[in-house]
């Protein structure tokens, strides 16, 4: 069930990711402005706005086996189209799409790991579930500029689609819905169970997962070009720390999970990663006033690694707070919440790194994980 669930949130993010890569051949070759271009990295990434609640809520009565499968199934026939209809209108609209469908991923294949593993245990799974989307985007970068630059942007759309494909029939034959007692009916049991009403938890987690979302996504947006402009690396020593920042990370999602399940707590973690990412930014800062290149290097890794150490934390906690009945709707507000936070912070930050410069932008980009730390719950809830 685990490798099936990172299957299947792989192959959504290879394709959603897909489209980002597309801009050096569409702007260069093509002549496409960059702005235009832009818009169509984006546009799955809309798509799943829309949708990411709704796949939840499914996945809440229908179950998690047929929202992977006939979600990665309506995403095939989107890349597919993408692929047989070429042009800049059309990968637009089924980005749009497929974005939408591919969101069923997202939260269905959390709702797999969480009901299949133990709650001992269950932190660890997640970590490496969690390790799905830089595989996505890793698969992404290393396929689609250099077919793109080969043979088009349609015929780069060709391994996400295939990929989708043989992951939305795994699915269906092999993904068993988690065993689940079975729940009291009516609209009176739905009201009595829903976890938005019965406390603040899970909108605590949402509101502490969005201003994690700031430093995160500052760092993945901004970190190579801080590197080389204020750091003065060249283009492949930056290169280099990114894409090594973006692997320990991975593995640290693992360890980071491991890690609260041996403390028997998820928010207690994750309250010490809030602080921790508020500090690394401020580290980042000092190496930039101090212009200390290997120091710069390093602070960018370990802040990298914090940055993404809470999205298995607080995922994980939404699910095991929401319960079986509300978790698929849960997990698709977490998600909703931080793609429209991570939308913002490109041009907030940008505008803040012109206005201010790199350090004092870092300083105030720390306010946002900083005032997290208050707002993570005293303890874990567990409505199983």
């Amino acid at each position: 069930m685990l490798a099936l669930g990172v299957g299947a949130q792989t192959s959504g993010t290879a394709f959603v990711s897909a489209p980002a890569f597309l801009i050096p051949e569409l702007h260069t070759q093509l002549g496409i402005p960059l702005a235009q271009a832009g818009l169509l990295a984006t546009a799955p990434t809309i798509g799943m706005v829309f949708t990411l609640i709704a796949w939840g809520a499914l996945a809440d009565r229908i179950g998690e086996r047929w929202v992977i499968s006939g979600g990665l199934a309506l995403t095939t026939l989107a890349a597919l189209g993408a692929v047989v209809i070429p042009g800049y209108v059309s990968l637009g609209v089924f980005g749009l799409l497929g974005g939408a469908a591919a969101a069923s991923t997202n939260v269905a294949s959390g709702r797999v790991v969480v009901g299949w593993f133990p709650r001992d245990r269950r932190g660890l799974a997640m970590g490496i579930r969690q390790m799905a989307q830089p595989f996505g985007v890793t698969i992404a970068a290393m396929t689609v500029p250099t077919t793109a630059a080969a043979y088009g942007p349609a015929a780069a759309m060709i391994l996400p689609t295939a990929l989708c494909g043989v992951i939305a029939v795994l699915s269906a034959r092999w993904i068993e819905n988690p065993p689940r007692s079975a729940p009291s009916s009516g609209p009176a049991a739905d009201e009595a169970t829903n976890p938005y009403r019965s406390g603040s938890f899970l909108w605590r987690i949402h509101a502490v997962s969005v201003l994690l979302v700031v430093p995160q996504f500052t760092l993945s947006t901004f970190g190579l070009v801080w590197l080389m402009a204020d750091a003065g690396m060249d283009s492949v020593a930056a290169g280099a720390v990114v894409g090594g920042a973006q692997v320990v990370g991975a593995l640290g999602r693992i360890v980071v999970g491991g890690w609260s399940d041996r403390l028997g707590s998820r928010v207690r973690l994750l309250r010490w990663v809030a602080a921790a990412a508020a500090a690394t930014m401020v580290l980042a800062a000092v190496t930039d006033i101090a212009s200390i290149r290997a120091a710069a290097a390093v602070a960018f890794v370990v802040a990298s690694i914090v940055s993404v150490a809470d999205n298995g934390l607080a995922f994980t906690s939404v699910a095991e707070a929401a319960g079986p009945r509300w978790s698929g709707a849960a997990l698709g507000a977490q998600n909703t919440g931080q793609f429209l936070a991570a939308s913002g912070v490109g041009p907030a930050v940008g505008a803040l790194i012109a206005t201010v410069g790199y350090p004092l932008a870092f300083c105030l980009v720390a306010i946002a994980p900083l005032a997290a730390v208050p707002l993570v719950p005293a303890r874990d809830i567990h409505a199983e």
